[in-house]
């Protein structure tokens, strides 16, 4: 019989970046003894890749800020396709969890008279976003961190025990969640290290495990990015909404090829950086979209004025949303003015002097130095676009994060919705810290209304038996590191970020017979440290998560923020209406629409009904 590790906790958090410890933190706050599991070592969760800030409308810079702006730029950024009342917490809730971000001892840059100081990004009206440098995901981390720490020094004064009420398990996979009579029992997982099995009993489990992008290529997202939530959550029997809107973000490096990928903070752009082409033009001009004429400059000079009065002058093209830019660059490049890899140019050299560089973008500078032997002190960056946030995700209740399974939460990157059709940079951090508490204080609350379940004999056998059997094959299985570059190639050529119909009909024909092929797949050696064993679970993830998206982007047939189809290359208000809706039925996805809640009168009127008659149907205006 296989030894298995054993613990109950009332709430369960899977995953340990922002969201995971911000939820812990909250359940930890309400009593309950919470245990937090992190897929890699405790503090290196990829929120620490989030530079530029968190959005957050405290109005230090501009007084004019308030939520219902930021409410109002969220859901245009998401092309209105946003859970409003998702959009509306997170704008209303923001600036008080920056705030008490701040009394756990996170020491944000500040502005001359000494409040949080907020920078400019893209797709935000005003000055947004507060920051430390360009390293506020560090910053936040290690401040969640310390807070967990203080708790648990907390436990060791009540209890003697630092681990009494809060503990972290590092360098741990969760393969499985049980699901007894319709409500969470536990999860099943392995320590990395050892191999070794663990099991936590459970009646909540929060999951915030981030997003999908180790499914592409040329991606933002390190390692741990397998979809691991995503996976678990409809294994369980909830429901995963707008899998087709995938945010590639504009500039990730290009060159040289061992770091293609890898994030260039939108803080460049905040700070003035113009991307130009080969040509030398700065193209961004070109690609205003109407919807956006009345906000964005169209000529240079205009552009820079709006650096030093910004109540006055409309904002610089290189801040539109995410994905506007995304379409421009990949425009550039295919008419033949980008650089000989592949990207654009991104100049911050002849913006601000070295000294303001170094000071304002110093990961940035080390990075660019380090890795590509360039000083952007005295050289534009070479930058493309590159898979870097997943909008959709686990289909969640605005106000508690609680999935269709009852006890199962979700909050950040994994939980869906808040976002819309296209995230707005700095939005992510804040939405971290803002559902993170709801999901905590929620699962918590459910926790004490719950009896525990116990999961079932059978169900433990068969999770260990799945987790054992790529071992079992041995040689004689598929190549687990083969099978992940088939993955990448289809859905990096075939579902990036130009789509046509023909070609995500063939991708859905190559992932289905690449899911019967990972059902085969091997790994040699032991349980102990073994990272193609390792894979080898993560792909039947990774491949049920793609096929979602697949399925949704040949299932919407218009373009609308991170989908874009080149075959249906507008937007269609029927569509503002629907979400595409994702669950299992024993292996195969099912796909159906299910309608938005209609926005509240009194949000409708936040805007110009012709905006809104831009995405909006005459019925539901």
């Amino acid at each position: 019989m296989t030894n298995i590790e054993r613990h109950t906790y009332d709430v369960v958090v899977i995953g340990a970046g922002g969201a995971g410890l911000r939820a812990a933190i909250e359940a930890r706050l309400a009593g309950k003894k919470t245990a937090i599991i992190s897929k890699s070592l405790f503090g290196k969760a990829h929120t620490v890749m989030a530079e530029g800030g968190a959005a957050a409308a405290m109005g230090n810079v501009n007084a004019k800020d308030n939520w219902q702006v930021h409410f109002r730029d969220t859901m245009r950024g998401g092309k209105f396709l946003n859970n409003f009342r998702m959009a509306e917490l997170h704008a209303k809730e923001a600036p008080d969890r920056i705030w008490e971000l701040e009394t756990y001892g996170a020491l944000f840059d500040r502005t001359k008279d000494g409040k949080i100081s907020q920078r400019n990004f893209g797709g935000h009206e005003y000055p947004r976003l507060a920051h430390v440098g360009d390293r506020t995901g560090l910053e936040l981390i290690r401040t969640l961190q310390q807070k967990i720490v203080s708790l648990q020094q907390e436990d060791y004064a009540a209890h003697g025990d630092y681990e009494a009420r809060i503990r972290v398990f590092q360098e741990c996979t969760i393969t499985e969640l049980f699901i007894e009579n319709g409500a969470v029992a536990g999860a099943f997982g392995y320590y990395r290290e050892s191999g070794e099995f663990v099991l936590f009993e459970t009646s909540a489990i929060v999951l915030a495990t981030g997003g999908v992008g180790k499914s592409y290529k040329v991606t933002s997202n390190s390692w741990e990015y397998t979809g691991d939530g995503h996976a678990l959550a409809l294994r369980s029997g909830a429901t995963l909404i707008n899998m087709e809107f995938l945010q590639f973000h504009p500039t990730g490096m290009v060159w040289p090829p061992s770091v293609k990928g890898i994030l260039v903070t939108e803080s460049v752009r905040g700070d003035g950086g113009v991307l130009r082409n080969t040509d030398g033009k700065r193209f961004m001009f070109d690609y205003v979209p109407d919807v956006f004429r009345k906000q964005y400059a169209e000529t240079e000079e205009e552009a820079d004025r709006w650096y030093s009065d910004p109540d006055n002058n409309r904002r610089p093209p290189e801040l539109l949303p995410r994905d506007e830019v995304a379409r421009a660059i990949n425009s550039e490049v295919k008419a033949g003015r980008g650089t000989q890899a592949g990207g654009v140019l991104l100049d911050i050299a002849s913006r601000l002097k070295p000294e303001q560089i170094t000071k304002r973008l110093p990961s940035m500078y080390h990075q660019f130095k380090e890795l590509a032997d360039v000083d952007i002190t005295k050289q534009p960056m070479e930058v493309g676009p590159t898979c870097h946030y997943v909008m959709g995700g686990v289909e969640v209740d605005a106000d508690t994060g609680a999935a269709a399974v009852s006890g199962l939460f979700a909050a950040g990157e994994v939980s869906g919705g808040m976002h819309g059709s296209n995230r707005l940079g700095g939005n992510s951090l804040s939405d971290l810290l803002v559902f993170g508490k709801r999901a905590g204080e929620h699962a918590a609350a459910h926790a004490t209304e719950t009896r525990r379940r116990k999961p079932s004999a059978a169900a433990v056998d068969a999770a260990v038996e799945t987790a054992l059997a790529p071992l079992q094959r041995g040689e004689g299985g598929e190549n687990p590191y083969a099978l992940h570059h088939e993955l990448q190639d289809i859905m990096g050529t075939l579902v990036g970020i130009i789509r046509r119909e023909g070609e995500l009909r063939d991708s859905l024909v190559r992932l289905a017979e690449l899911k019967e092929r990972v059902k085969k797949v091997g790994a040699t050696g032991g349980r102990r440290y073994n990272p193609g064993w390792h894979l080898a679970l993560d792909l039947r993830n990774m491949l049920v998560v793609s096929e979602c998206t697949a399925k949704a982007a040949l299932e919407r047939t218009e373009s609308r923020g991170g989908h874009t189809r080149e075959d249906f290359p507008k937007m269609d208000p029927n569509w503002r209406q629907v979400n595409l809706v994702c669950s299992l039925e024993g292996e195969d996805v099912r796909l159906e629409h299910k309608p938005l809640p209609v926005m509240r009168p009194e949000l409708q009127g936040l805007f110009e009904r012709s905006e809104l008659a831009k995405y909006m149907t005459d019925e539901e205006l």
